[in-house]
């Protein structure tokens, strides 16, 4: 059977869940101005053509919160799937237990390490909640 309608846009975006030693997770906020603008959210973006999922999560933590992680020290935890206007976007999360430099709210409207019963409070874009479950598997572990 044949579908005349054509598949939305694939939307692929990273994040990172940066872990501390004591499980804490950090939380960066949308900033003002931006889709979905107050909303707690794990750090990251998306991909560009020609990236791979793991080098624009460095990428995008270089720019996001000026700290540089190494390719090979990124883990994948889980993905999330959600319908957007026109779009579908797939957002797939790694963990970060090591990185060089503090992070900075570069680009978020604030940044805050939080334990996993806090971020599972906080409120976060539709794509990010599942996320926050499968990491919470995560840690646990």
């Amino acid at each position: 059977m044949t579908n005349d309608v054509p598949a939305p846009a694939l939307l692929l975006v990273v994040a990172a869940a940066l872990i501390r030693p004591d499980g804490t997770v950090l939380a960066q906020q949308r900033p003002t101005g931006k889709q979905l603008a107050g909303l707690w959210e794990f750090p990251g973006g998306k991909i560009e053509m020609g990236e791979s999922p793991e080098a624009a999560l460095v990428r995008e933590l270089r720019e996001e919160l000026g700290i540089e992680v190494a390719l090979e020290t990124l883990s994948p935890v889980a993905f999330a799937s959600e319908a957007l206007a026109g779009r579908h976007l797939v957002l797939m999360l790694y963990a970060a237990r090591t990185w060089q430099g503090d992070p900075q709210a570069l680009e978020a409207s604030a940044l805050q390490w939080v334990t996993m019963d806090e971020m599972a409070a906080l409120p976060m874009p539709p794509a990010d909640v599942p996320l926050v479950a499968a990491l919470q598997d995560l840690i646990d572990r």
